[in-house]
């Protein structure tokens, strides 16, 4: 047998993996171009398999994981050798064998440069592409939204997130919540609160560069989907973070909130938001600290306004007022009577439990209905509780 140059063995064997990783990376192309304008390394991996599992399930083994189903290029090559015709193997070697030595290389660069245009790029990489995009003054307004869209998806992994201060998206993104366009400083407000959800480091990083003011201010835009994604990052924003919550209610913070629950005429959607946040800030109050509670959270008018809020027509409102009154109800500074003879308390959760009676004998609303039940009666129990500490005067 004619011994074969080690050269023209490695064109050969090359060019059978490119052409396996070529048909698979069309195929992937194919199925998420109409998706995503890019897409993070864990969503092509797993489109890729689905892909494959749908045309061809027998022919990959669990191993078959990474680069687009092969973890190693030479599992590429054993699965191309494995999965094709000997007689056309025989032949397409044969032909290698002929070229020349200019063709070898010029043969050896075009795989090469193949190889690269595979590769795809790291969720750092598209970030900064993105971020780059956005501090691209000549790009066009809608290339700046396409950026933003991008971000919106890559900041979601908690790494990613961590990222984006270093790759320098955090001032440009925060910079961005000035910009002219509505929508433009709507999805700047939503990747900063997908940043710092539950994340201490973006979070202490956004405070730093001022970012929770300006998110405060647009939360009075007259545009609703833009005050309730600059709401949505300010609670991600001072979430279990002392520091963000100082500087919330420094900038008057309690008062904006106060504003929102006593408006029965803001949308619904702000005043779900603003109730949880009040939930969740009452809650930290409970937290074992040395600080003294809020004024606000005694505040006669402000706990009726959060009462008034059983009475909505909305299930999602009345379960996120329940909560935050059962919080209230737990504070040291709590006072039932306020509750009961100020706020009417009392007739507020007597109209909620006929109230969730009647649903109870819906199908469809039934147990929703029952685990507000189970939630309105925990508030009456520490409630009535409190009552019955207080010494009544006769």
């Amino acid at each position: 047998m004619e011994k074969t140059s080690p050269a023209i063995w490695a064109v050969f064997m090359l060019s059978l993996v490119m052409a396996v990783g070529i048909t698979r990376a069309e195929r992937v192309n194919k199925s998420v171009s109409e998706e995503l304008f890019w897409s993070t390394a864990k969503q092509e991996e797993d489109l890729l398999r689905k892909a494959e599992d749908e045309e061809s399930p027998a022919l990959l083994n669990e191993n078959d994981e990474l680069d687009g189903g092969f973890s190693s290029l030479d599992g590429m090559l054993q699965w191309a050798i494995g999965h094709s015709d000997p007689a056309k193997l025989k032949e397409a070697a044969k032909n290698v064998q002929q070229l020349t030595s200019d063709e070898l290389k010029k043969r050896q660069m075009e795989i090469k440069e193949l190889m690269e245009s595979l590769k795809m790029p790291s969720d750092a990489q598209l970030m900064q592409i993105a971020i780059d995009d956005l501090n691209n003054s000549s790009l066009s307004l809608e290339e700046h939204q396409r950026a933003l869209q991008e971000l919106l998806i890559l900041v979601e992994p908690i790494d990613n997130a961590n990222d984006l201060h270093k790759l320098g998206g955090l001032s440009v993104i925060i910079g961005q919540l000035n910009n002219s366009d509505q929508e433009i400083r709507m999805n700047s407000a939503w990747i900063l609160g997908k940043a710092s959800q539950n994340n201490p480091l973006v979070q202490k990083q956004v405070l730093e560069l001022g970012g929770l003011t300006k998110l405060m201010k647009m939360v009075k835009s007259s545009f609703i989907e833009e005050a309730t994604k600059a709401l949505y990052a300010v609670s991600a924003l001072i979430r279990n973070n002392l520091d963000g919550q100082e500087l919330f209610y420094a900038e008057s913070g309690d008062l904006m909130l106060q504003d929102i629950l006593s408006n029965s005429s803001i949308d619904i959607r702000l005043r779900r938001k603003s109730i949880f946040l009040v939930a969740d800030l009452v809650e930290s109050q409970l937290q074992p600290t040395n600080k003294a509670e809020l004024p606000l959270f005694s505040n006669h008018f402000f706990l009726k306004s959060v009462v008034d809020l059983t009475a909505s027509a909305d299930l999602d409102l009345q379960e996120k007022a329940l909560i935050a009154i059962k919080n209230l109800l737990q504070l040291r500074t709590a006072d039932a009577l306020v509750f009961k003879d100020f706020c009417g308390l009392d007739g507020a959760l007597d109209r909620m439990r006929l109230q969730l009676q009647q649903l109870m004998t819906e199908e469809n609303w039934r147990d929703y209905a029952m685990d507000l039940e189970s939630l309105r009666g925990e508030v009456e129990l520490i409630f009535q509780g409190k009552l019955e500490k207080v010494k009544v005067p006769t």
